[in-house]
């Protein structure tokens, strides 16, 4: 798995219409934020900061609960951390989701369930607001807001709380159990 490091620069490259991060050894790493998802600050050069850093662990460790390969855990994480930092605020979509029953108040890097009738399917939280929070899908396969509109893995979208419920319980009993004997 990658190592945050503050050699790390974060930069809009203008070719690919989208936010880079140049981790060194040329290597780079492409978001998934085009140049329209972006606050303004995105636009220029930016180091890797102690709170990327922060976030990244954060992130990384609820990650590693998830049936991804490593290599998908390290996109997953690193698209996460481009979008707490550099998403513009957005309004809540939560229209396109099924309201649940009590008022949810998740934290920074949870995973939580969204269903709508159309599909169901695991979020990270990036981003807790008030009363919605910006979020970003760990399937692996699309969520389907509609007939003709999907959320991809690690694309985010904000939701308010109520159409949120603890993911806790749903992935704990996907988990393989090891019986010791």
């Amino acid at each position: 798995m990658l190592k945050p490091s503050d050699t790390w620069i974060w930069y809009m490259d203008e070719s690919e219409n989208s936010l880079m991060l140049d981790l060194g050894d040329d290597m780079v790493f492409k978001t998934n934020l085009s140049r329209k998802l972006l606050v303004d600050c995105a636009m220029g050069q930016n180091n890797f900061t102690v709170d990327d850093a922060s976030a990244f662990q954060t992130f990384k460790d609820q990650i590693s609960v998830l049936e991804l390969s490593e290599p998908r855990q390290a996109e997953l994480t690193l698209y996460c951390v481009a979008a707490k930092r550099f998403h513009k605020p957005v309004q809540p979509k939560s229209w396109f989701f099924d309201h649940q029953d009590g008022s949810y108040q998740p934290e920074e890097g949870e995973l939580v369930r969204l269903v709508n009738s159309n599909s169901e399917g695991f979020f990270i939280v990036l981003e807790v607001g008030e009363s919605a929070s910006l979020c970003a899908l760990v399937d692996l396969e699309s969520f389907s807001l509609t007939a003709s509109k999907q959320v991809t893995f690690g694309q985010s979208i904000k939701v308010m709380h109520d159409r949120m419920t603890c993911a806790q319980q749903f992935i704990a009993l996907n988990q393989p159990i090891a019986l010791v004997g």
